[in-house]
């Protein structure tokens, strides 16, 4: 049974890859590392718990000394990285927490895996990164594997460093690593303080939308069901050494999203076209804000075989829909009160 970490499994988009895996390859004993921080929530997989190739174990990342145990204990076959510290607000306040969540973490990974992997063939390392570390665009041009690294925040800059720290292994020290780079992630079970389920949730409760500036900035969406399947391609096929863009091809406005999920909300809630638009307010912009991030997944397509499945309209409705469907978990992650209503309901089965 081939063994696989994720790290940072019960986050947003690691849950997805998780549900992905641990049901798709029966064959492979999937591990989830993950401290439950705040944005950590083990109800996020409440359909995978039960299933006898997926364990969880809760653990930090920069716990060098847990962190060596661990991995010789289970002989790892591969490790899918994906805890981070990632909210780019976040950083600006805690810039050091970013920095040793994402690069001393990363570090003590990678020098487990190396200490641990006297036989490198068939392992891998998989680093899951972000396109923030290629900084800002202007109106034109697209980020490629061959794009400069120029990080404009804390978090981007802990990722950047991340990066090269997992590079400076493959070349050093011969440890099998890829790296993939994806644009804004969005759907079901992202916690709220990112821009589309904060907005959705705002807007069910009528309160107001703050959008950064005069919500110009511009992103390319990815549907995180997409970017799970494309993980799932890039450690199968990716080649070992090399960097792929993850994007969605979706590129809008940060306004013009908030204005089409008004408009939607508005006919889901049965509310009078453009009520939920009176809501929206224009605030201090961030300071460092990127004005534009558009990623170029040619080479994932071209060599690998991957491609998004959906349109931003269609996943966002899809998204809409869950928020809608599970409003008693948004209750429960903004009142904070999840690990322990989580806990409660584990103890019970």
């Amino acid at each position: 049974m081939k063994k696989i970490l994720i790290t940072g499994g019960a986050g947003f988009i690691g849950s997805h890859v998780v549900r992905l895996f641990a049901n798709k390859y029966p064959d492979y004993l999937i591990t989830n590392l993950d401290a439950l921080t705040y944005a950590g929530n083990l109800e996020n997989l409440k359909d995978v718990e039960l299933l006898s190739n997926y364990k969880f174990v809760k653990g930090d990342i920069t716990d060098e000394s847990f962190i060596d145990n661990f991995f010789a204990e289970n002989d790892f076959d591969a490790v899918i990285h994906l805890a981070a510290e990632s909210h780019v607000d976040r950083s600006i306040l805690d810039p050091m927490s970013f920095v040793k969540t994402n690069v001393l973490g990363t570090g003590i990974l990678l020098n487990a895996a190396k200490k641990n992997w006297d036989d490198k063939s068939n392992k891998l390392f998989y680093h899951v990164s972000t396109d923030e570390v290629y900084g800002s665009l202007g109106e034109t041009g697209f980020f490629t594997e061959e794009t400069p690294y120029d990080p404009r925040s804390p978090y981007s800059a802990s990722k950047a460093a991340s990066d090269h720290l997992v590079m400076a292994y493959h070349h050093t020290y011969d440890l099998p690593v890829v790296i993939s780079n994806c644009s804004n992630n969005y759907g079901s079970h992202h916690f709220p303080e990112k821009l589309l389920p904060l907005m959705i949730n705002n807007i069910i409760h009528s309160k107001p939308l703050p959008v950064y500036g005069k919500g110009e900035n511009v992103r390319d969406w990815l549907w995180v069901e997409d970017h799970a399947k494309a993980i799932d391609v890039i450690f199968h096929k990716g080649v070992h050494g090399e960097k792929y863009n993850v994007g969605g091809f979706n590129e809008w406005k940060n306004i013009d999203i908030v204005h089409l999920l008004c408009k939607m909300m508005d006919r889901k809630l049965n509310r009078v076209d453009g009520e939920s638009a009176k809501l929206i307010t224009y605030v201090k912009d961030r300071a460092g804000h990127d004005m534009r991030y558009a990623i170029d997944a040619t080479k994932l397509q071209r060599e690998l075989g991957w491609k998004p499945s959906l349109q931003f309209e269609e996943g966002l409705e899809k998204t809409i829909d869950w928020y809608l469907a599970n409003k008693d978990w948004v209750s429960r992650i903004t009142s904070g009160s999840y690990q322990q209503y989580y806990e409660q309901q584990y103890s019970k089965r």
